[in-house]
């Protein structure tokens, strides 16, 4: 047992302060949650479009039959919810009334409110809490506290917790379980980077954590509430000196890329492989995904094509206008784009090169493409099932209109495409594969020497040692 480290109570019995990451798209789920509980810790199923099972117990296809995206939109949120209980109930059988079960939900997917009343509804007594970010998601304490559950916001910093408690979580403060603190430089998945913040220079995360401790404080809350530290956990040797710290409070730490790598993690074979080589540098933080968001993945071919796009790019005006002096004659066929000389001879190159299709973006620039690709992109946009609150890629909104009334961005990506792909078997090298900073520690620690692939049973009792 790592020094200092003990039990916390939580949802009225004592675990042990390791959460599993809730991660996105099928890549947590009851198995990995159900397993995670058993060994005593706080297992995470994902309520983001999970897998239901039809009779035999095979994967349900997530197919959808509507012609419009509003009803495809409807498919989209049954699906969530039947999902996520049928993954809850499994979960909760698994751990035998040891650990806990959480869910984890995007505030900014599609239907978020909708589906998490749904998913709670019908899963009384067996959902400890809900950890929830990507957004401010206000509603969340409401939400939880209706159903006597347990509400966990995640954020990355201390100014964003101030706003949700000021604005709403005072009001439910019994039902506030934790804080998670996101390390928006370390984390997979989406990041709570602010406008302030450089993507290139990390900040030491104890002084802000630190803050969101103080800011806790002055709105009364407990020190015995724990402050989850998320993002860039491996070992808890490293954060020797956070536990049963003064300044800090009580601290638990969430662990979402570890947990990738065991026998009941879910996702595929060829993804836990790849996960073995990768080197430090190879996650990349980026800033193609169409929520808006900073993201955190593996830079395979799939980020790096996307990379390459976003260079392919030329800023272009409807008028003759200073330096825009140049018609373009290439990628497009209308003649009122004014580019610059520089921006006309790289473009005609592009085209040489055979990315003869030029695509309008928000930016009032061109991103060149291949004629597949621009096929792929109009194809997905085509046919977007709203599973965003509001998506770059589409221009879809979770509103009245469905529209972000902006034009739909060819440097994104369908999110939901490819997470659901490689989460069931697609190429690794052809989808988006997040990844927290650290992953490249699968290679380097002597834990899974040989190619090993623990249990969650034996990833948790390894950790339990500072290892």
């Amino acid at each position: 047992m790592f020094k200092g480290l003990k039990p916390i109570l939580y949802n009225g019995r004592e675990v042990w302060p390791l959460i599993e990451g809730g991660k996105g798209v099928a890549a947590t789920n009851h198995a990995s949650a159900g397993a995670w509980a058993a060994a005593g810790g706080i297992g995470t199923v994902s309520a983001v479009n999970a897998d239901s099972y039809d009779a035999e117990g095979k994967i349900i296809p997530q197919v959808y039959h509507a012609l419009t995206r509003r009803e495809r939109h409807e498919e989209l949120v049954e699906y969530a919810i039947e999902g996520a209980v049928q993954q809850v109930k499994r979960a909760f059988e698994i751990a035998g009334g040891k650990g806990a079960i959480n869910i984890n939900v995007l505030w900014e997917m599609g239907g978020a409110q909708r589906v998490l009343h749904g998913v709670l509804e019908r899963t009384r007594g067996m959902v400890a809490g809900v950890t929830c970010g990507a957004g401010m998601p206000y509603k969340l304490s409401e939400i939880a506290a209706s159903y006597n559950v347990n509400y966990l916001p995640i954020v990355s910093s201390g100014r964003a917790f101030r706003a949700l408690w000021k604005r709403a979580y005072s009001k439910a403060s019994e039902w506030l379980a934790a804080v998670v603190y996101e390390d928006p430089w370390l984390a997979g998945g989406h990041n709570g980077l602010s406008n302030a913040e450089n993507p290139l220079e990390p900040q030491d995360p104890y002084p802000r954590v630190k803050a969101l401790r103080d800011t806790m404080r002055e709105g009364g809350i407990s020190d015995d509430v724990p402050i989850v530290m998320a993002g860039g956990v491996w070992y808890l040797r490293d954060w020797d000196n956070w536990i049963d710290n003064p300044e800090l409070g009580s601290i638990a730490f969430q662990f979402g890329t570890r947990p990738l790598l065991t026998q009941e993690s879910p996702i595929p074979e060829a993804w836990k492989a790849r996960l073995m080589e990768l080197e430090p540098g190879d996650v990349l933080l980026h800033k193609f995904s169409p929520t808006g968001f900073y993201s955190s993945a593996v830079r395979n071919p799939f980020l790096r094509n996307l990379e390459a796009r976003s260079e392919r790019q030329i800023a272009f005006s409807k008028q003759e206008a200073g330096d825009h002096a140049f018609q373009l004659d290439a990628g497009v066929k209308s003649k009122n784009f004014w580019v610059t000389r520089g921006d006309l001879l790289r473009a005609r190159e592009w085209v040489g090169l055979g990315y003869t299709e030029a695509l309008k973006t928000p930016d009032n620039t061109l991103v060149f493409v291949t004629p597949q690709e621009k096929e792929e992109i109009r194809k997905d946009q085509a046919d977007c099932m709203g599973c965003l609150s509001q998506c770059q890629f589409s221009s879809w909104a979770d509103t009245e209109t469905n529209s972000t009334g902006r034009l739909a961005d060819p440097r994104s990506f369908c999110i939901q495409k490819t997470l659901q792909e490689i989460a069931h078997g697609g190429p690794v090298d052809e989808n988006l594969m997040f990844a927290g900073h650290n992953a490249y520690n699968f290679k380097k620690d002597p834990f899974y020497s040989n190619g090993y692939v623990p249990t969650v049973k034996q990833l948790v009792d390894r950790i339990l040692t500072g290892d």
